[in-house]
């Protein structure tokens, strides 16, 4: 698929430690490896780790173009998967939450890359704060991942609902993570749909893949390396990373929309400008 614009999508979640990141990140191996130009923000601002998962140590990150005058190209970190990435901070209450100038700038900056990326892929923090709102809304497609766990569910329904009543998103990609089986899998997406269908009314749902319980997850998260890079002694790949690769597959068929701005900086500047 050849794109005129870059494809921002967010990969997002009502629960912490349901795999969000390690997904993204994922994700992004798996797109550069088809030849896409990929970058991937962390938009966790007070609790990055997408620099962990990758075992990188960025020299800066978004709280230097904040307060530091960095420039985009100074944070722009390479990945050693053919991916870019824009890291953020950990542990600094300073960027839990963006000025409206602050979110400015970063678009601003972002927009420096609109010929440079084929997908701008903008891994959320985790709940329904201001922050999570609104790198969601400046997306084009927003992918929730969600686990079999009722916390996850009742999580995942909650950001949903936020997202549908205070703003008007009514339409959601679905991922299940960590699936003890197909059917596990497919009896939270059901009763997540019945939710959303008794409850809200207009909301889509389109449940893009399941990527299932896997050792090799928690050893690459270890190792610092994505695991659809890490091979079995045998030389296999691992059940998560095929699945992974399928889910990757099928974003590639996702087209831009016409009638959205096409690229990060226009959404959010009329986002901005219409609060």
């Amino acid at each position: 698929m050849s794109l005129e614009l870059p494809l921002v999508f967010s990969i997002t979640s009502g629960k912490g430690g349901v795999g969000k990141t390690n997904l993204a990140v994922n994700l992004a191996c798996c797109l550069a490896e088809s030849g896409k130009r990929v970058v991937l923000l962390d938009a966790d601002l007070g609790l990055a780790n997408v620099d962990v998962l990758l075992g990188l140590t960025p020299a800066r990150n978004l709280f230097h173009l904040f307060y530091e005058e960095a420039s985009l190209k100074d944070i722009l970190c390479d990945t050693p998967y053919g991916f870019r990435i824009l890291p953020a901070s950990s542990g600094m209450t300073d960027m839990l939450s963006l000025s409206t100038g602050q979110k400015l700038e970063l678009l601003e900056a972002v927009d420096e890359l609109e010929d440079q990326v084929d997908y701008f892929i903008v891994d959320t923090g985790a709940g329904i704060n201001d922050n999570v709102m609104y790198f969601n809304l400046a997306a084009q497609e927003r992918l929730v991942v969600l686990t079999p766990e009722p916390t996850s569910l009742t999580d995942a329904y909650a950001l949903v609902k936020v997202l549908k009543l205070r703003h008007g998103v009514d339409k959601f990609k679905i991922l299940v993570n960590m699936a003890q089986d197909m059917k596990m899998a497919k009896d939270i997406f059901l009763r997540l749909h019945m939710a959303c269908d008794h409850f809200l009314s207009g909301v889509s749902l389109d449940l893009v893949g399941v990527v299932p319980h896997d050792p090799a997850v928690r050893a690459s998260v270890v190792k610092q390396r994505p695991f659809c890079h890490a091979l079995s002694d045998d030389g296999a790949e691992s059940e998560a990373a095929r699945a992974v690769r399928r889910i990757a597959k099928g974003i590639e068929t996702w087209n831009v929309s016409a009638n959205l701005d096409g690229n990060i900086k226009f959404f959010w500047k009329k986002l901005l400008f219409r609060q």
